[in-house]
C-alpha cells in the first residue's frame, strides 16, 4: 500500500469517528461516578477498556500493523444519553400519571357515638383518598404530642402515591384519661374498617401508623385486642402496625400522672410490651438514632422487637435511623412505611 493510499484510509477512518492505533497501546482508563447505596456518599467506579485489535488489514514495514478502534468515550457518551433520556421519560410519565389521579379530602368526619362535649369536639378525622380508584390501601395516621397536644394532619410524604390517609384527632390529657385516648384511636380504626369501602378502599388493606404518642396508640390498639373488640373488629385484621418512635413501655404521661419519674420505666396494662404475642399483625418499628432519641426510646423498642421474636412473631422488624432525633426521624421513616406497604400488598411479606 502506498503512503498516499494509507493517508487516505486514515482520513476516511477519522471522518467516520474511528481512531487508528499502533499495535502497542496503553490501557484506556475511564472514571465514572457511582452512588453508594445506603451511605449518601458519592464514590467512583473505575471502568477499564483495553483496546482490542481488529483483523489485520495490511502489513506495513514488516511487523508493524494498524488496528481500528471505536472511540470509547463517544460510545459511552451515547449510551449515557440514551439512559438519561429513558429515565427522563419515566419521570415525565410518573408526573402525568400523578396528574391524572385526582385526590379528594373530606374534613372533620365524626367517628364517635359519644355525647360528651369534649369527645364531640376532638373525635374527628380527615380522609384523603384517590378519587375514582378501587381497592386502594389506607393508612390510619395518629399525630404525636405526648398525648397532651397536637392535631391531625395529612403527612406530605403520603400524598399522591396511591394511598388513602385518615388523619385522626383524639382526646388529650389531662382533660381525658389515657383509656379515653386509646379508645378514641380504636374507634377511628373501627370507623375505617366500616366506612373505607364506601370511598373505594379495601378493608383488607388498612395500615395503622403514627409518630411518638401516635406510635404508642398504634401499638396499643394493634396488640391489646380488647380495644377493637369493643367495636367488633379483630385487631389481627389490620394489615400492619408501623409505629414511629412510639413507647413500648407505659407512656411517660401516664407514669408522670402516677408520680413516677421520666427515668423510671414500667410495664403494666398500658404498655404495648405487656401484650407481645405471635399472632399479631406485621410490626414495623422505626426509631431515631439511639444517641439522639428520647430517654432510651430506641432501647425499649429494641427490647420490644426482641420479645416479639421470642414470643414467636415472624414479621417484626426494627429500623434505627442514624443521625435523626426523635422529631426529625419521621420524614425518612415514611420511606420505610411505603416500602413495607408495597411489599405486603405484593405478598412478599406474609404472616
Amino acid at each position: 500500500m502506498s503512503g498516499q493510499n494509507l493517508d487516505n484510509e486514515i482520513k476516511v477512518a477519522i471522518a467516520r469517528g474511528i481512531h487508528l492505533f499502533p499495535f502497542r497501546t496503553e490501557k484506556l482508563s475511564l472514571v465514572t461516578p457511582m452512588v453508594l447505596r445506603n451511605s449518601g456518599r458519592v464514590g467512583s467506579r473505575r471502568l477499564e477498556a483495553r483496546r482490542q485489535p481488529m483483523e489485520r488489514s495490511q502489513s506495513v514495514r514488516g511487523d508493524s500493523f494498524f488496528y481500528i478502534k471505536f472511540d470509547v468515550l463517544n460510545l459511552l457518551s451515547n449510551i449515557m444519553k440514551k439512559i438519561y433520556l429513558f429515565l427522563f421519560s419515566l419521570f415525565i410519565c410518573n408526573i402525568l400519571a400523578a396528574q391524572d389521579q385526582d385526590y379528594k379530602i373530606v374534613r372533620d368526619i365524626s367517628y364517635t357515638q359519644s355525647k360528651n362535649p369534649y369527645a364531640v369536639e376532638r373525635c374527628k378525622l380527615d380522609l384523603y383518598y384517590p378519587e375514582n380508584a378501587k381497592d386502594f390501601p389506607t393508612v390510619v395516621w395518629f399525630h404525636g404530642g405526648g398525648l397532651s397536644g397536637g392535631s391531625k394532619f395529612i403527612p406530605e410524604e403520603l400524598k399522591n402515591c396511591g394511598l388513602a390517609v385518615i388523619a385522626v384527632n383524639y382526646r388529650l390529657l389531662p382533660k381525658a384519661t389515657l383509656s379515653d385516648c386509646i379508645d378514641d384511636a380504636a374507634a377511628a380504626v373501627a370507623w375505617t374498617f366500616s366506612e373505607i369501602e364506601k370511598y373505594g378502599g379495601d378493608r383488607r388493606k388498612i395500615f395503622v401508623s403514627g409518630h411518638s404518642a401516635g406510635g404508642y396508640l398504634t401499638n396499643m390498639v394493634g396488640l391489646d385486642k380488647k380495644w377493637l373488640t369493643k367495636y367488633r373488629i379483630d385487631a389481627d385484621s389490620i394489615a400492619a402496625l408501623i409505629p414511629f418512635s412510639g413507647h413500648a413501655i407505659s407512656h411517660f404521661a401516664y407514669r408522670q400522672a402516677k408520680g413516677m419519674k421520666d427515668t423510671q420505666p414500667s410495664i403494666d396494662e398500658f404498655a404495648p410490651l405487656f401484650y407481645v404475642r405471635p399472632d399479631a399483625p406485621p410490626l414495623i418499628i422505626v426509631s431515631g438514632d439511639r444517641e439522639m432519641e428520647m430517654l432510651g426510646r430506641y432501647e425499649e423498642n429494641a427490647y420490644f422487637w426482641r420479645m416479639m421474636k421470642v414470643a414467636g412473631h415472624k414479621n417484626t422488624y426494627i429500623y434505627e435511623l442514624d443521625g435523626y432525633d426523635h422529631g426529625s426521624m419521621a420524614a425518612p421513616a415514611f420511606h420505610i412505611l411505603k416500602n413495607h406497604v408495597n411489599a405486603i400488598l405484593k405478598g412478599s411479606e406474609t404472616r
